[in-house]
């Protein structure tokens, strides 16, 4: 996304997430810092529209992808704080996050792996359909993303200023 509202001006995308985007479970996401500098709500629309846009340009299931990558990271708990005896938060959450999705709305298969499989690289479950390699890669992208825009943008303003002294 270009700018962090940029998926409110695109209609089909909004109808076709507008009924999960109303639901208080994925709007609690909000509340849960994502990256260090922005939140799991912000973040799991990026994937969500970013991905949806990817599909939709290769002719995919551009419905399943918005969907499943809008709940990809639906749980509530802090990953950096929180561990877990069965396994790493790369291997749990995304189960959590099917079960989550699974209380709010119908889930087609498609969506199931997307969301199941979403961290592929970091775990060994290998992506049923590209629309879930489609997710999987957007999301590492958003969160680099995410984790890095505050220096980009510390780092282009200090080479700005002494772009700027120099001109003077």
């Amino acid at each position: 996304m270009r700018t962090p509202d940029e998926w409110k001006n695109d209609a089909q995308y909004v109808a076709i997430v507008q009924d999960l985007l109303a639901q208080p479970a994925v709007q609690k996401l909000a509340n849960y810092t994502q990256h260090h500098h922005s939140n799991r709500l912000r973040h799991s629309i990026a994937v969500s529209y970013d991905s949806y846009r990817i599909a939709k340009r290769m002719h995919l299931d551009y419905r399943s992808t918005a969907r499943a990558g809008l709940l990809h990271d639906l749980f509530y708990y802090d990953w950096r704080t929180t561990k877990f005896d069965l396994g790493s938060h790369a291997f749990i959450h995304s189960r959590v996050a099917l079960r989550n999705a699974e209380k709010i709305t119908n889930l087609n298969d498609k969506e199931r792996d997307i969301i199941l499989k979403h961290m592929f690289g970091a775990t060994l479950a290998v992506p049923k359909y590209l629309e879930s390699l489609i997710v999987s890669l957007v999301d590492d992208y958003e969160a680099e993303h995410e984790f890095f825009s505050p220096l980009r943008v510390r780092v282009e303003s200090r080479l700005r200023k002494r772009s700027y002294k120099k001109l003077s």
